[in-house]
């Protein structure tokens, strides 16, 4: 049995479909659909059934999969091994803030010192980037969460970042010290896309007080939701570093947002059983140098 054999059928397996996993392989159909028998025979079992036009894994297609990552994962970890890679990319997952407002001057710092090295930067929820992880498709995830305790990852946690719920200078809320979910009930909000996870939390605590919710519109881009709240669309939940600018023109108020759930967080997440090249290595130190400058 051949690597690539497995390397198709966790393609198989995560689009449910031959013809799309051999269209991202760049294969003829045919060549998938050999490849699935012949690694069908080397098991002795089928591993994909069909319910109509869909396509499944059978119980034993679920308990190769796990085998089939991991052995894709240490193979190129070996090949990584063997070259002790300082050219090449690194993947990075990340949401659109912190790409915009925190990640920039590591970034420039590191490429300094290998400019030789490709970063491959791909922004996306923080659930996505976790599973991407798993998967093996990103090296590095750079999120913003509560505290991350997932048992196969390697968490370093950079430093809070507080919340704010920020507003034309002209809102009512304007002369507020503080505000809570209590306050923003039946207010129009911006809000951030699904999958975000201070939106996520925002919308749990409006539900769990009882407020009424009032969307008045949802962005990815932190941009597109300042202009819409500098318009007077509605107020929005973001990290106080993604509105620094705006505080400093005068065309926004930022009021600190307070909840009883646990603080979010700016963290490093990695496989636990990834390995690091040397520029990897320096990557992550470049940007968890300030957590423990700090500490």
């Amino acid at each position: 049995m051949e690597l690539v054999y497995l390397h198709t059928f966790r393609e198989v397996a995560r689009y449910g479909s031959f013809t799309r996993a051999a269209e991202e392989l760049g294969y003829a159909q045919p060549t998938v659909t050999a490849q699935m028998q012949k690694l069908e025979q080397s098991y002795g079992a089928p591993l994909f059934e069909r319910y109509g036009r869909k396509l499944r894994l059978t119980q034993a297609g679920e308990a190769l999969l796990p085998y089939a990552r991991e052995l894709i994962r240490l193979y190129g970890e070996s090949k990584e091994v063997i070259k002790q890679q300082t050219t090449g990319p690194i993947a990075i997952g990340t949401i659109d803030t912190l790409a915009a407002f925190f990640l920039p001057s590591y970034l420039q710092a590191f490429c300094q010192q290998y400019p030789q090295v490709d970063l491959v930067l791909q922004t996306a929820g923080e659930a996505e980037i976790v599973q991407q992880i798993k998967d093996g498709y990103l090296d590095i995830g750079i999120i913003f969460d509560r505290p991350c305790t997932d048992p196969e990852l390697v968490t370093y946690v950079i430093r809070e970042e507080e919340l704010v719920i920020i507003m034309p200078p002209t809102h009512r809320f304007t002369t507020a010290t503080a505000l809570t979910v209590h306050d923003l009930g039946g207010e129009p909000l911006v809000l951030t896309e699904e999958g975000c996870t201070y939106r996520g939390m925002l919308l749990e605590a409006l539900g769990e007080a009882g407020m009424s919710q009032r969307i008045a519109c949802q962005f990815s881009n932190p941009e597109a939701i300042k202009q819409c709240v500098r318009c007077g669309l509605g107020v929005a939940l973001l990290p106080l570093m993604a509105v620094k600018r705006e505080l400093a023109e005068g065309v926004l108020t930022a009021i600190p947002f307070q909840s009883d759930k646990p603080p979010f967080s700016i963290q490093l997440v990695y496989h636990k059983k990834k390995w690091l090249s040397p520029s990897m290595v320096t990557l992550v130190d470049t940007i968890t140098r300030s957590q423990r400058e700090e500490s």
